[in-house]
């Protein structure tokens, strides 16, 4: 079964609208792991917009799941994950401004700049999993500069899967083999939702993990929490 890890960053976004502690993100991390996640992701940013270095260690402390931080390995990024030391760190290359992930990485123009990451993210017993797209070559580049696993950006997939599914898909399974056949382990995450879900992971039959904020917290205000997490779950059977 496909693991279910759940981006809290809109609970630390609506918190933050109106200052104060009200959702509370630590509780709702809590809850999440009650109600059935496998794993928790967050994605502190610069600006502090949503979830911030200090949710960061009180998560880390909280939880007995997966614990996944995303972001831009930036001097202070790094130094925190070296603090907090989580499962996984999943290098994204968002610049500051930036509002959402939008693009994988370029493996081999940032070779150098990721090598010397991923070897100290495993110095300090950190799975290295780096965000990428489908393009083979960035799939190589990944496996050349040491990591563990690649988490495939799914947007174009979410965007196509209205018009056609199959073709949506077909860059998708292609990456999934060449990363599985050269020794990759392989996320997922960005829009997939109670409508594609289900037939992405069918499709890619090595998918481990896949990280969904945005779309289940959308879920969540008409559904509830609890439930939604255990539909996420169900699709993942």
């Amino acid at each position: 079964m496909t693991k279910l890890s759940v981006n809290i960053n809109k609970i630390a976004t609506l918190r933050n609208a109106r200052g104060g502690d009200l959702p509370n993100v630590l509780q709702v991390a809590k809850d999440c792991v009650k109600f059935g996640a496998d794993g928790i992701t967050v994605h502190p940013r610069p600006d502090a917009r949503h979830i911030t270095f200090k949710d960061v260690r009180d998560i880390k402390q909280a939880i007995d799941v997966e614990f996944n931080i995303e972001g831009y390995p930036s001097k202070e990024f790094l130094a925190l994950v070296k603090e907090v030391k989580p499962a996984q760190v999943t290098l994204v290359p968002d610049p500051p401004d930036v509002l959402t992930s939008n693009a994988g990485w370029d493996t081999r123009k940032n070779a150098a700049f990721l090598t010397d990451i991923v070897a100290m993210l495993k110095e300090n017993g950190i799975r290295p999993s780096i965000f990428v797209d489908t393009d083979i070559e960035n799939i190589y580049g990944a496996l050349e500069v040491g990591t563990q696993r690649v988490e495939l950006y799914t947007e174009s997939f979410a965007a196509d899967f209205v018009k056609d599914k199959k073709k949506a898909i077909e860059a998708f399974k292609r990456a999934a083999c060449v990363a599985y056949e050269i020794g990759l382990e392989l996320n997922a995450g960005h829009d997939l939702n109670l409508e594609n879900l289900q037939f992405f992971n069918r499709e890619i039959s090595v998918l481990m993990e896949v990280s969904i904020g945005h779309a289940l917290i959308s879920d969540a205000l008409y559904y509830g929490l609890e439930n939604t997490i255990q539909m996420y779950k169900r699709l993942l059977q």
